[in-house]
């Protein structure tokens, strides 16, 4: 009797063994599994804060873009005030211009200190259709196809990105 007492306590510590062992395999995959997950929320984690420092970075860079652009009219405005203005009538009103030429000169002011640079293409400066907006085509003889003729207005970066490009007439005329 002992030896089939034996022989069932063998099997009972083989079938507890073999189940101890799948008990374990199955902590083993859920270990891994939790531990995949957890890296991963660690990365999406890590990619948010990123995400978020980036967003932070381009609204502090980019949030008054609309602002900016609502003060172009203005700084056109003044600069051909300035432009339009006769030497007789520079003459009569010194002090009305100088007021203007100092507006002008601070609204530049303010807007390099916010990273607004302007775009002053030159006429036989190259097209870049990145910075430049082609007004009109006409043939102008001593020019090659794709110079600048004329400059309508200076165009605007604001950091990196065109805040409106500087508006051209450009040469047709084929090249010689």
């Amino acid at each position: 009797m002992k030896k089939d007492e034996i022989a069932e306590d063998q099997a009972q510590i083989g079938d507890d063994f073999d189940g101890a062992a799948a008990e374990i395999e199955a902590l083993r995959t859920e270990r891994d599994d939790m531990r995949d997950r957890f890296i991963r929320a660690l990365a999406d984690a890590e990619n948010m804060r990123k995400r978020a420092e980036r967003d932070r970075r381009e609204a502090e860079q980019y949030g008054g873009t609309k602002l900016a652009r609502d003060l172009l009219p203005v700084y056109d405005a003044l600069r051909r005030a300035l432009d339009v203005a006769t030497d007789e009538q520079r003459a009569a009103a010194a002090a009305l211009i100088e007021g203007v030429e100092l507006t002008l000169r601070e609204l530049i002011n303010v807007f390099g200190k916010h990273g607004m640079e302007p775009i002053v293409p030159q006429p036989g400066d190259a097209f870049d259709p990145a910075q430049h907006q082609a007004m009109f085509e006409a043939p102008l003889p001593g020019t090659k196809a794709g110079d600048i003729i004329q400059v309508m207005s200076e165009g605007f970066m604001l950091h990196d990105r065109l805040l409106r490009p500087a508006q051209v007439g450009v040469s047709s005329t084929p090249k010689s």
